[in-house]
């Protein structure tokens, strides 16, 4: 084994560290449409020196590419506009207990496919949903109807409140 492809290997494992790490947490664990287009070009970037292609010109690029992704994530939090542009806005895809086809059928979204995502968040039936957007990282966000929602620690605080002005304490 040559020596020249183990110091590459492992420059390249910390140069890609080190500029997935400037790129963000954010990029990494959720991201954007324009966010996946530029860190899916990192890897195939990042391996063209062990194929004897020039390693600094890989790195070079890759680096561009991070810094692109950092001044667009600048730009979403600067202008709604761009935010709008590169990452889209959540859709309405329960309301009130009904199916928004209309909207289900723009993103391509299938009742069974739908049920299935309720399903593992521990929704049972849509009519028990008050509300639910798919959101732009493709996450299901929703609010439960009033009735079905679970109890909070207030509640319960003002149960037992309750519970105590009604039962007098017995001496």
């Amino acid at each position: 084994m040559q020596l020249d492809i183990v110091w590459k290997a492992m420059l390249i494992v910390f140069m890609g560290t080190f500029l997935l790490k400037i790129a963000g947490r954010n990029s990494i664990s959720k991201l954007t449409i324009s966010e996946i287009v530029l860190m899916s070009t990192i890897g195939p970037l990042l391996s063209r020196p062990i194929e004897n292609k020039s390693i600094w010109t890989s790195l070079g690029v890759a680096s561009i590419l991070i810094l692109i992704v950092i001044v667009f994530q600048f730009l979403k939090i600067k202008y709604k506009s761009i935010e709008l542009l590169l990452t889209g806005r959540s859709i309405v895809i329960i309301d009130d207990g009904n199916l928004n086809l209309e909207n289900m059928k723009k993103i391509r979204l299938t009742t069974e496919n739908l049920i299935m995502r309720l399903h593992q968040l521990g929704i049972t039936s849509i009519e028990d949903v008050a509300w639910a957007t798919l959101e732009t990282n493709g996450q299901i966000g929703y609010k439960l109807k009033p009735n079905l929602q679970p109890a909070t620690k207030q509640d319960i605080q003002n149960l037992v409140r309750l519970i105590e002005t009604k039962i007098p304490e017995s001496k």
